[in-house]
């Protein structure tokens, strides 16, 4: 793991190894201010050596000067090293979700995931600027007082230094047990952002169902378990603070009396004496440098595991020899495909074989958990088939590139997705590298261009977070816009027209007439009377495919296509 820490610094080691230098010269200058003050109250002050004392005053003012630079370097530049680390895990975490399958996304909370990405990045960021750069200076700073302290009194200096183990100890012990309960914090914390991004997502149902109460309720219950870990933590950042305060008084207190004591029996001088305490007052910021760097690597490393767990969750692949359809001409085989989630024991399709010809409309109709809808997600790689074979133009979907495959297939289903922002914005999504004039003709194909230009702004039109100011019916063709211009061979529509209203079914649905020309078109639908049209019409229950034909066929067959058909039309 520390070997794929490390890895994120080789991009921007030049300005880390500056930022330790820096670091190391201000070191180095923190230094001096005991050894001239010894020289001053020892030589120059009793010797009345005035040249000799302003001479070292303008070299003490110089070195600040320097050290005033040298800070401004570490601070700022420092910093920016870890913010850019940041950026680079926040860039690949981000990219490795791109390739995630989707039972991730099933498996696991977006107010989690975004927490991992955000919280947890941070306290890598501080990590990778802090930590090696307090361990280092930490060593520094002990070593040279240690050196410079011996030169003044061996015995003191050993009494003094004997101290440090166990304040270390101590310290670490106590800040492990920080780190842990602040460690169980994020993890709550991310269980409430999950919470208040569902409930906020939510509000309109929550309020529809007047569940105000109950969504405080759930909210409130994570919501006590977070300030119940943030207590503990407190607590321990408590015993840890408190702690440390009374061991390093306890030691200013020890250099204090026995620095005293050899200055009163002569072993010492006065300005000896005074240079000793002020090292003493030196290195208790190496000792806390160092018991930062156990709590930032304690924090740190805990959010680069939760880092690494997602990273290493394994990617959508293609085969080393996959290939890219080009000039599809839209034929779709199901060959024995069997299918069942993971967390299920019972498959949703088994053996099922079905071949939709190039151009052709088939629609899958029947009762909820046939598999209508996961059959519609095989095809363009969303799940992988657990038996069995898809072929498109009779090469195996597997053999396919997804990206290839995937260009290739346009998805209209009944929950809408918009992203915040434009109605431009929204249906370019299509095909990023369309002109504004194709975005304008896939609008009109789509029959929604005339409502556009009806807005205030026009295509430049804010429509809110997931369009919350489009109606169903606007959001639906804004979704068609879409892809009309992304322009593909296979059409899946997913019960697009389920959720809309009588008359708006009706508009939505000449618009998906449209859509559907010339394109092989796989509709999944409950109300029967939109696919009474279809080339074939396919019955899927549990136990596969029970009827197929055309509309007139499937009613002179009186089965659970009639049955269903009449239900409708009540």
């Amino acid at each position: 793991m520390i070997r794929d820490f490390i890895k994120y610094y080789k991009p921007h080691k030049k300005l880390f190894i500056m930022d330790l230098f820096c670091a190391f010269l201000a070191a180095i200058c923190d230094l001096f201010y005991p050894m001239i003050t010894r020289g001053i109250i020892n030589d120059y002050v009793p010797n009345k050596n005035l040249r000799l004392l302003v001479t070292w005053s303008i070299t003490l003012l110089f070195i600040y000067i320097l050290k005033l630079g040298l800070n401004y370097f570490v601070e700022y530049w420092g910093h920016v090293v870890g913010v850019r680390m940041q950026g680079d895990m926040r860039r690949d975490i981000f990219k490795h979700l791109q390739k995630l399958p989707f039972k991730y996304f099933d498996d696991n909370k977006t107010g989690v995931i975004m927490s991992r990405i955000i919280n947890d990045l941070m306290d890598i960021s501080e990590l990778a600027h802090h930590g090696p750069e307090d361990l280092f200076l930490s060593i520094i700073m002990l070593i040279g007082s240690f050196i410079i302290l011996c030169t003044i009194n061996v015995k003191l200096t050993l009494i003094t230094f004997a101290f440090i183990p166990f304040l270390l100890i101590f310290a670490i012990k106590k800040r492990m047990k920080m780190a842990n309960a602040f460690k169980e914090t994020r993890v709550k914390i991310g269980e409430v952002n999950a919470s208040l991004e569902n409930s906020v997502s939510g509000i309109r149902v929550s309020r529809a169902f007047t569940n105000r109460t109950y969504e405080i309720e759930k909210f409130e219950e994570g919501n006590n378990a977070f300030k119940s870990a943030r207590e503990f933590a407190y607590k321990a950042m408590a015993e840890f603070f408190s702690g440390m305060n009374f061991i390093v008084d306890f030691l200013n207190l020890t250099v204090l009396s026995l620095g005293g004591f050899f200055t009163f029996k002569g072993y010492i001088s006065v300005g000896d004496y005074v240079a000793y305490l002020l090292y003493i007052k030196m290195f208790m910021d190496p000792i806390k440098r160092l018991i930062n760097f156990v709590e930032q690597l304690q924090s740190g490393m805990t959010g680069f595991e939760r880092f690494k767990e997602i990273m290493e969750v394994s990617e959508e692949e293609d085969l080393n020899n996959a290939i890219e359809i080009k000039d599809v001409k839209g034929q779709i085989t199901f060959d024995n495909v069997s299918f069942k989630y993971d967390d299920e024991e019972t498959h949703v399709l088994k053996e099922l074989s079905l071949n939709i010809n190039q151009g052709q409309t088939v629609a899958l109709v029947g009762p909820s958990g046939g598999g209508k809808t996961t059959l519609c997600h095989l095809v363009p790689r969303f799940y992988e088939v657990d038996e069995g074979d898809i072929f498109i133009d009779n090469i195996n979907i597997k053999n396919i590139n997804r990206d290839s495959l995937r260009k290739n297939i346009g998805l209209v289903q009944q929950d809408v997705f918009l992203f915040t922002g434009t109605i431009y914005e929204n249906i370019l999504y299509g095909n990023p590298d369309a002109s504004e004039e194709e975005v304008i003709e896939a609008a009109k194909r789509a029959n929604i261009h005339d409502f556009i230009m009806s807005l205030p702004d026009g295509y430049n039109t804010y429509i809110g977070e997931k369009g919350l100011k489009l109606s169903g019916g606007q959001k639906q063709r804004m979704s068609i816009a879409r892809v009309f211009l992304k322009n593909p061979k296979i059409l899946i529509l997913d019960e697009a027209t389920s959720a809309l209203d009588n008359t708006t079914e009706l508009i939505i649905q000449k618009s998906l007439e449209e859509l559907a020309k010339g394109r092989t078109t796989l509709i999944v639908a409950h109300r029967l009377s939109t696919i009474k049209n279809a080339d074939e019409i396919v019955v899927l229950t549990a136990e596969g495919i029970a009827e197929k034909g055309n509309h007139q066929e499937l009613l002179s067959k009186n089965g659970i296509y009639t049955s269903l058909y009449s239900a409708s039309l009540k």
